[in-house]
């Protein structure tokens, strides 16, 4: 199932300079680009979370508002603070239903933890690693799909080249961008933004902000 955008843990308002080189560059190869990015400016900074705890961030924050996901996010950590997979792995399933999780959820949370308690998860590995490389460890993960390993890769590994194309608020803003009736869906955006290589997480920033900026019809 397709996913809402992404719900980064740190999100500052001031412009994410870091972003400029790749989105002048996208201006000068897409005028639409280049017309929206004259409107808009540049995205805020923002970063997410890694490891174990991000994960478990992502999961929470899957299909529901950010309102809902921060509110489970908070009684989550307040029943475990120092949160690793033994101490999930110790929650009851009235735990977890407690803090708000759904039945999928805490099957999810507790997958993820017996692969990381038993290894088959290895986040320091991942710098050395390419991009479909981690996206094939993250979605061997029950739970676990390809958009959030690709939001993953963008918001906590930096990378500089990935496209979340499931991402709903990608296509509409998309859409937008570009004039189109209807939104693409997943294949046909990730056609559409390969003029966009090899720049696409910073398109994919962009786009989230063009998507809530009120100055773009």
């Amino acid at each position: 199932m397709k996913k809402p955008s992404p719900n980064p843990e740190v999100v500052n308002a001031l412009p994410d300079e870091s972003l400029v080189p790749a989105l002048e560059a996208l201006s000068e190869c897409d005028p639409d680009f280049a017309r929206a990015y004259r409107l808009c400016g540049v995205p805020p900074v923002r970063s997410q979370l890694g490891g174990f705890e991000g994960l478990v961030n992502m999961i929470i924050s899957q299909q529901i508002s950010i309102h809902a996901a921060k509110s489970i996010r908070d009684r989550f950590r307040n029943a475990v603070p120092d949160l690793s997979a033994e101490r999930v792995l110790d929650l009851s399933d009235e735990d977890l239903k407690a803090i708000g999780l759904s039945r999928p959820k805490q099957a999810y949370i507790r997958s993820l933890a017996e692969t990381v308690q038993g290894g088959g998860l290895d986040f320091s590995a991942f710098d050395g690693m390419e991009d479909e490389a981690i996206v094939k460890a993250l979605t061997a993960v029950k739970g676990i799909g390809r958009w959030t390993a690709e939001i993953y890769l963008l918001f906590v590994l930096k990378r500089p080249d990935v496209f979340p194309a499931a991402d709903l608020a990608l296509q509409a803003s998309f859409a937008r961008l570009k004039g189109l009736e209807e939104r693409p869906n997943d294949k046909e955006i990730r056609g559409l933004v390969e003029l966009w290589r090899p720049w696409r997480s910073a398109g994919a920033r962009f786009l989230w902000h063009h998507y809530r900026h009120d100055a773009v019809a």
